[in-house]
């Protein structure tokens, strides 16, 4: 079974250390030390130093923007508490007390200047924040919701209602059939990329059975949930979901496109696939190295079986 510990995104977690996440005196002073770790966020984007990189913070940033929502992240090896800083969309980044420290930067491009430890950090912060902001007020009754917890939790000042940050399970997988496997594309991506299909878990189904059905519904190929292999995974902060990465053996090999879901589907041989992975394909290029799929192409395509 492939690490998913190794997987972009979800590699070099740190401590998250929850147990102080309910001590409010503990995350203040952790806040103010000077040895803190905080990284930046403005809707949804990173703060990224211009030689790459997070741009890391101290106490200094309770300064510079007062009214940032925090969100502690853990404890690093050394025992340092790291915190996330979501700055306030009216946030004006030249006029401030951090001007020249970086640019908030697309999150997608920032992937590919971040440590995995960074990238890490920013993609839980991420999904953390948007949560929030998508989450304000109370599901139950309406009334805007209080931060608690250290940002990992809401609470309703009126019902007293908890609310707890949200994954969603995504199924992305590969349908093989001997040495070719499916591959799949949407109007909306660069031209030339291609990738494995992916959909929603439902309520009432399991993770082998959300995939089946997917690639039956987005490509007319029949696989049996029972077959299906697991892979790995990987957090996606888009805005917050699990990516869960499967094998299903295919009982048929007619494609039948759903034009709602996908622009087109093909079958790939072995030999296609690991000249796409290295670049030299003619038609088609794979996602990058930080998507999960890119991972699950790769391991199929080193297979021999």
């Amino acid at each position: 079974m492939t690490n998913s510990d190794l997987i972009p995104l979800g590699a070099r977690p740190i401590d998250r250390a929850g147990h102080h996440r309910s001590d409010p005196d503990w995350l203040e002073a952790a806040y103010g030390r000077e040895d803190v770790l905080i990284l930046v966020m403005q809707k949804g984007l990173p703060l990224v130093a211009p030689g790459g990189g997070l741009v890391w913070m101290g106490p200094e940033i309770a300064k510079a923007a007062p009214d940032a929502r925090r969100l502690f992240l853990g404890l690093d090896k050394q025992g340092t508490p790291v915190f996330a800083a979501g700055l306030r969309d009216d946030f004006d980044l030249d006029g401030s007390l951090i001007a020249g420290t970086g640019e908030f930067m697309d999150f997608r491009m920032a992937m590919t200047k971040l440590s995995e430890l960074e990238a890490n950090l920013a993609s839980t912060a991420r999904s953390i924040f948007e949560w929030h902001k998508s989450h304000r007020f109370c599901a139950a009754c309406g009334v805007e919701n209080e931060v608690t917890e250290a940002g990992w939790k809401s609470v309703c000042p009126a019902c007293e209602a908890q609310h707890f940050p949200r994954t969603d399970p995504v199924a992305i997988m590969l349908a093989t059939s001997g040495d070719k496997c499916l591959l799949g594309r949407q109007k909306m991506w660069p031209a030339g990329m291609w990738s494995c299909l992916a959909g929603f878990i439902e309520p009432g189904e399991t993770l082998e059975q959300g995939a089946a059905r997917e690639l039956h519904e987005e490509a007319g190929i029949v696989c049996h949930p029972a077959n299906a292999e697991y892979l790995c995974c990987q957090p996606w902060p888009f805005p917050s979901s699990l990516m869960i990465g499967l094998l299903l053996p295919a009982e048929n090999e007619d494609i039948t496109v759903d034009k709602t879901e996908l622009e087109s589907a093909r079958w790939v041989s072995r030999a296609e696939m690991r000249d796409v992975l290295a670049g030299k394909h003619d038609e088609i290029f794979a996602p990058p190295p930080f998507a999960v799929a890119h991972h699950i192409m790769k391991i199929w395509a080193e297979r021999d079986d």
